[in-house]
């Protein structure tokens, strides 16, 4: 449903009625190890001894028994909550996330784990973008001025890479479709929440993630099973901290923080990342992206969502 063009829709500009601090904090706390979480996925990506669609059923074939007790133990705990069943906003959600996974991790293949990263989390552009264009929604100023100072700051986090190495071009555009991507599944995750838990979302969305990245898998990849305990210790990894913790979490805080503003948040993951790459594979992290990651987390603080 549109929304008027004149004014911003609570959940993309600020908080919504009757939201207070505490529910803020929790959102924000949410957000921050969503991010955290996520940032480990293209180190593992890398490690894994299975191609990059096989990498991406498993990320979220093995979480769904993780992500169904979530479920199970959430609308037990409150019986009377809205738990309406494969929404149409959770289906979207579901095939922007596919579309998002199959970038991805052809991506992490092709470029810099900082470039992908970067361009991957570009999704808040896209869901100021995607909000305008389908729902009339508008940013407020103080917003718009923090997306633009996170820009800088990733822009910073890869200045190098792009100037020295254009022959990862491809795996570049391979990340910005992925935030493209990104970008649709935020807002449609935002559009399941006020009908369902976060677990419930979370659940739904994987399971059909799974059963079309099992087919992308089965006619594109050459194995699907990973050679060794290892291989498979990292698939695991994958499924339960970067989709069961990140994606659970990104959930639980689009149902509490403004759907632009958490965007942003996730911009702490292409820090996280770079680091995460430094350690793992001596991608060096130079004076001018640190001030990136500095930068960012300053244009975070700015666009900060204000309790009334």
């Amino acid at each position: 449903m549109s929304q008027p063009d004149t004014e911003y829709d609570t959940r993309a500009s600020g908080l919504r009625d009757g939201a207070d601090t505490k529910n803020l904090a929790f959102g924000m706390v949410a957000m921050l190890l969503a991010a955290l979480a996520m940032s480990i996925s293209p180190s593992l990506v890398r490690l894994a001894d299975v191609g990059p669609f096989a990498s991406a059923f498993w990320r979220v074939f093995l979480a769904l028994p993780i992500l169904w007790i979530w479920m199970r133990y959430a609308e037990a705990a409150e019986a009377d909550a809205p738990r309406a069943s494969f929404t149409i906003p959770t289906i979207l959600a579901g095939i922007a996330f596919t579309g998002d996974l199959l970038f991805w991790h052809l991506a992490i293949l092709r470029t810099t784990i900082a470039n992908a990263t970067f361009f991957a989390t570009m999704a808040p552009l896209w869901v100021v973008i995607f909000g305008w264009l389908l729902l009339r929604q508008r940013v407020d100023r103080t917003t718009f001025i923090g997306l633009l100072v996170c820009l800088a700051g990733g822009a910073a986090l890869v200045a190098q890479s792009l100037a020295f190495n254009p022959s990862r071009a491809v795996g570049d555009a391979l990340a910005i479709i992925t935030g493209s991507f990104f970008g649709l599944y935020f807002l449609a995750v935002g559009a399941a929440r006020p009908r369902t838990n976060a677990a419930r979302v979370t659940f739904e969305l994987s399971i059909i993630t799974s059963a079309i990245l099992f087919l992308v898998a089965f006619f594109f990849e050459p194995r699907i099973l990973p050679h060794s305990a290892s291989g498979w210790c990292v698939l695991l990894a994958l499924g339960l901290i970067s989709h069961a913790g990140g994606q659970g979490l990104l959930s639980v805080a689009l149902g509490r923080l403004p759907t632009v503003f958490s965007s942003l948040v996730i911009f702490l993951e292409s820090i996280a990342a770079a680091l995460f790459a430094w350690v793992l594979f001596g991608e060096n992290v130079t004076l001018l992206q640190a001030l990136g990651g500095i930068v960012i987390i300053a244009g975070i603080w700015i666009a900060r969502p204000r309790t009334p």
